[in-house]
Formats: structure tokens, C-alpha cells, sequence
């Protein structure tokens, strides 16, 4: 099933609800951050057993960036821990060039990603200060949608496992919105929690 998860709840609140309805075994491949809305894609029964073949896809995002000040997170629920004047349109240019193609990219404090064996997320929670390891991603693409008063809504292509508030934090602000439309050839245009996909529909889409 294809999903577009709402702000607010959590992947794991969305699964249960479709699992209440199907009474069948049910996951999704890739977790979304809680402040994001996205295309989401739920598997269902023995279809749980292919989650690898769509975890690794490729994905695209928009996304709503302040340029004006960072935050602990990289997201709106953060606190602002730095504030800084408005780039202008050519200074915003000459950073988004630096990012395209493949990159390392600092892994965000309030992340999933398991530092002396806890989630730096629980980490950063009690206030404990980690160096965060970096990760390659691929930026296929990085394009500028507006930009005004130091807000730019960016169209992004990248890899997966990249954060998009990385980008945003190495941009110089964090994300306000996070929408991710796209997870390989699949779109969020297609999303019907009531329309179940077969297997070897869903596989022949794949590169």
C-alpha cells in the first residue's frame, strides 16, 4: 500500500491503525521523522519479507529551509541554538553547488543512528553532546523552487539514508517542512491506504 503520512503520528501509529484493519502482519519500508509528511510504503502479510527490496530507493523531498537560524534538531522542534542574516539568492546559489553529487553529510543529533549503542536521538534528548559520524549520500538533484526573505522551498533527488536536515543545517538553517513525494518509482500522487498493490506489480516497477 502506498500512504501519505500526515504530520503528527508516528510510522508505527499509522501501522497499527492499517493492521487493526487487514488483521495481517504489517510494516513499512523506512521510517519518517514524526514533523514530515510523506509518501509512505506499507507492506502487508508475506509482502513483510520484501521490505529490502524497497528500503534502498531512491527519494525525492521539497522542502521549506529558514536560512535565519539553525536548530538542535535541523527540524521546528528544535530550539534555535544560532541565528544569522538572510544569503542572498547568489551566496544561496554558490552553497546549494557545494552539495550536489555525492557528499558527506553530518548525521543530525536527533537521528536513529546508534552512538556507543543508544540512540543518538535519547542522547541529545538528555542533553549529552556526541560527535555524529558523517554520511556519503548522492544529491541528484538540488534545485531552488522561490526564495524569499530567507525561506527557499528546494526540490531535492537524493539517495537513501540521506537527511534532508542535513542539508538544510549545512545550508546554514533547518527544515520548517519536510515532504517527501517520491520513493523510487513510486509517488505520493498514487497514495490509497484502500488499494492493495500485488507483490509482482509492485516488484516489476523497480529499477
Amino acid at each position: 500500500m502506498l500512504v501519505d503520512k500526515p504530520a503528527g503520528p508516528s510510522s508505527f501509529a499509522v501501522i497499527a491503525e492499517l493492521r487493526r484493519h487487514t488483521g495481517a502482519r504489517t510494516g513499512h519500508a523506512g521510517t519518517p521523522d514524526p514533523f514530515a509528511t510523506r509518501l509512505l510504503i506499507v507492506l502487508s502479510g508475506s509482502a513483510t519479507k520484501m521490505a529490502s527490496w524497497f528500503v534502498g530507493l531512491d527519494k525525492r523531498y521539497v522542502t521549506e529551509v529558514d536560512l535565519t537560524a539553525r536548530t538542535s534538531t535541523g527540524d521546528p522542534t528544535g530550539e534555535i541554538v544560532e541565528r544569522s542574516a538572510a544569503p542572498s539568492a547568489a551566496v544561496l546559489a554558490e552553497r546549494l553547488a557545494g552539495l550536489r553529487g555525492e557528499v558527506e553529510l553530518p548525521v543530525p543529533a536527533a537521528s536513529a543512528v546508534k552512538i556507543g549503542g543508544e540512540r543518538a536521538y535519547r542522547l541529545a534528548r538528555r542533553g549529552v553532546a556526541v560527535e555524529m559520524p558523517t554520511r556519503l549520500s548522492r544529491v541528484d538533484a538540488l534545485d531552488v523552487i522561490t526564495y524569499s526573505d530567507g525561506v527557499a522551498w528546494l526540490d531535492l533527488r537524493v539517495s537513501s539514508g540521506t537527511y534532508v536536515r542535513a542539508i538544510a543545517d549545512v545550508l546554514g538553517g533547518h527544515c520548517r517542512t519536510l515532504r517527501r513525494l517520491e520513493i523510487g518509482p513510486f509517488s505520493v500522487d498514487e497514495a490509497d491506504p484502500s488499494r492493495m498493490i500485488p507483490v509482482n506489480d509492485a516488484l516489476a516497477r523497480l529499477p
